[in-house]
């Protein structure tokens, strides 16, 4: 074997050892709290993750996501809301999307505080504490998505749990899938932001997130 050969093996070799140790923290962090809707215990607060929008309403997936929120509210197992993601036009204005979609489901708007700069996971899970003063939550997104979100939050001190929507995988199997499998290279980048603490957007102290949950 060729030194550049030899060399390109080392280094895909310490790219797959880093996928597979990623995985494997996030398994070990994320275990015993993810829950579906009906076991799930009650928190104050719950996180929606953001997905990009289509025009004016929210896509199939990120819909999903938002129905969690709703059928929790109802169930009494939350009190508020935060929709963190990216609120730009080339998302469609996320937030704005979730906001709305939350409040026409029912979702009291004073119940709903937006996080427009929530632009990637481990963005939205810092800024819920840092910004909004969050210790605990509860975060919906999809199941494939979900135990990476804990594993963040929980690692920055957040006392996270979950519940992760299937029915997206039922409904679109393939875009699932590829969801699943971008997974593993976003523990990657979990694994650079945990170790380096990169900082997110700073913006002032906001408490209306907690005082929507009456904490």
């Amino acid at each position: 074997m060729g030194y550049l050969a030899l060399a390109g093996f080392l280094s895909m070799a310490a790219v797959v050892g880093v996928v597979a140790l990623g995985a494997r923290h996030v398994q070990q962090v994320s275990a015993g709290r993810t829950f579906t809707v009906d076991d799930v215990p009650a928190r104050p607060i719950a996180m929606v993750l953001g997905a990009k929008a289509d025009a004016g309403r929210p896509s199939a997936f990120l819909a999903a996501r938002l129905d969690l929120a709703v059928e929790l509210y109802e169930m009494g197992k939350i009190k508020a809301v935060l929709v963190s993601g990216d609120n730009l036009a080339g998302s469609n204005f996320e937030t704005r999307v979730m906001r709305d979609y939350l409040v026409n489901n029912g979702v009291p708007a004073d119940r709903v505080v937006e996080d427009p700069a929530g632009y990637d996971t481990y963005d939205s899970c810092v800024r819920a504490r840092d910004v909004f003063g969050v210790t605990e939550m509860l975060i919906l997104t999809q199941l494939y998505h979900l135990e990476r979100a804990i594993t963040i939050c929980t690692d920055i001190g957040v006392d996270a749990v979950g519940v992760g929507d299937v029915t997206a995988r039922r409904n679109f199997p393939e875009l699932y899938a590829k969801g699943e499998a971008r997974e593993w290279a976003a523990n990657l980048k979990m694994e650079w932001d945990l170790v380096s603490r990169r900082v997110p957007q700073q913006d002032p102290f906001d408490d209306s997130l907690l005082r929507a949950a009456g904490l």
